[in-house]
């Protein structure tokens, strides 16, 4: 048993005996936060799962919590194809091959797919070594290919659908290292809730963190996204998001027809899905009442002539036009309609969003109520931005989780309640006046 203490550096062997007969082995390194965080158990346990063996060359503990680790790991596997699969595996947790070499690329040989032996992306910053310097992925998005410019030496992500002919395109995984999450140091309660808080646990501290984490996002310029479904009107949550608008505490907003129609609903005829809100009780002819504003938003020209005219005068996408703030309504098959917002090329509205993620410099998103968009939104964020999803369906936090946004902390609960609550404590930390 190899027991870690702070400050330790030294080398390791192994515990078995090596294969004699396995000459096939590479030496990779692994640095950052990788005790505090697992990265060097999960390592060593892909190793071992995927039948190879290693040896700890070399491994250096930090002697302060915030101070980094670094570990050598001979990496050894009875063939050339298994020592590659381990690589592989091992590569999502950052380590990276000590012998540094530049990325291979190839061009794409036809539109809309990859090459063979293509590289897949993490949502984890990511670098290419290019002419023999390291230079940073832009657009950093899961599930997607890297698209180089060698005498630009520049690189970013490409959608399998938007590759071109003649995309020079990155294949296997020498020349890429990634820098999960784990390496950094953490500095937040927020960074330690990464698994869902249950229906059944106090909320109260999960929401006081959630509304530090918008604090500190808007202090340090970055945008917060939120992500909404219908049920936020249903539940009577639509005034809660007009007051993290003009707060300021809600920057871009992506959701669907659904969500925005149900919102004018609620302003032209006080219902959402035909129930009146202030009573609890169906409308009469209140089936229709969605169609109609539908309907009504068509004639004039879309929300902002609804807005400019004097027809819309509250609800969310009301408060959108009013205080500037970019939204994309992403169209689905079922829609009603739809509005003439909405985006129905879904290929289209991806791009429409992704744009919006980068160059806004999106820093946090607030996911409520929406299993959907929250999962493809989830899709596309880096990383780094802080994400929060509030759901009554457990099923909705974990389907994000397990896609890969571990940024994600998960909050089971209703839509109203949390959101009523996350205005009051922004409330507090807030000194911007409601106007």
């Amino acid at each position: 048993m190899v027991h870690f203490h702070r400050g330790a550096s030294c080398r390791v062997e192994p515990t078995g005996e090596l294969a004699a007969d396995w000459p096939f082995l590479e030496e990779v390194e692994l640095q950052g936060h990788i005790i505090d965080s697992l990265l060097l158990p999960k390592v060593l346990d892909e190793i071992l799962t995927r039948g190879g063996q290693y040896v700890l060359k070399q491994i250096q503990i930090g002697q302060r919590q915030e101070d980094p680790s670094y570990a050598r790991i001979e990496v050894r596997a009875p063939s050339a194809e298994r020592l590659r699969e381990i690589l592989d595996a091992i590569h999502a947790h950052g380590a990276t091959p000590v012998v540094q070499r530049d990325c291979q690329y190839v061009p794409a040989d036809m539109d809309g797919a990859f090459p063979e032996n293509f590289y897949s992306t993490t949502n984890y910053r990511t670098q290419v070594r290019l002419g023999g310097q390291w230079i940073d992925v832009e657009r950093v998005e899961m599930d997607c290919g890297i698209v180089v410019e060698p005498a630009a030496r520049r690189a970013r992500t490409i959608p399998m659908a938007r590759v071109r002919r003649g995309d020079l395109i990155v294949v296997g995984h020498e020349g890429i290292r990634v820098f999960p999450v784990g390496q950094e140091p953490r500095q937040h309660l927020f960074e330690f809730m990464s698994s869902a808080v249950s229906s059944e646990k106090p909320k109260n501290v999960a929401v006081r963190e959630v509304a530090a984490q918008m604090v500190r996002t808007r202090a340090a310029g970055q945008k917060i996204l939120a992500v909404l479904g219908p049920a936020v009107v249903h539940t009577g949550g639509v005034e809660h998001i007009c007051a993290l608008i003009r707060l300021g505490f809600l920057n871009i907003l992506f959701t669907g027809n659904a969500f925005a129609a149900h919102d004018i609903e609620q302003a032209l005829f006080g219902t959402s899905l035909g129930v009146s809100l202030e009573r609890g009780l169906p409308a009469e002819g209140g089936h229709q009442h969605h169609l109609r504003a539908i309907n009504t938003i068509r004639r004039l020209g879309g929300i902002r002539a609804a807005v400019e005219k004097g027809v819309l005068r509250s609800g969310v996408m009301y408060e959108c036009i009013r205080h500037e703030i970019p939204f994309v309504l992403a169209g689905s098959i079922r829609d009603d309609g739809p509005l003439p917002e909405v985006i129905t090329d879904v290929l289209a509205a991806q791009d429409a969003m992704r744009n919006y993620i980068h160059e806004a410099n999106v820093g946090m998103c607030l996911m409520v109520a929406t299993l959907l968009h929250a999962v493809a939104v989830g899709n596309l964020l880096p990383a780094w931005v802080r994400v929060a999803c509030v759901d009554i369906n457990p099923a909705a936090v974990t389907k994000l989780m397990d896609r890969g946004s571990m940024q994600t902390v998960g909050i089971v609960t209703d839509a109203e309640p949390f959101l009523r609550s996350l205005v009051e404590e922004l409330r507090q930390h807030s000194s911007v006046a409601v106007s």
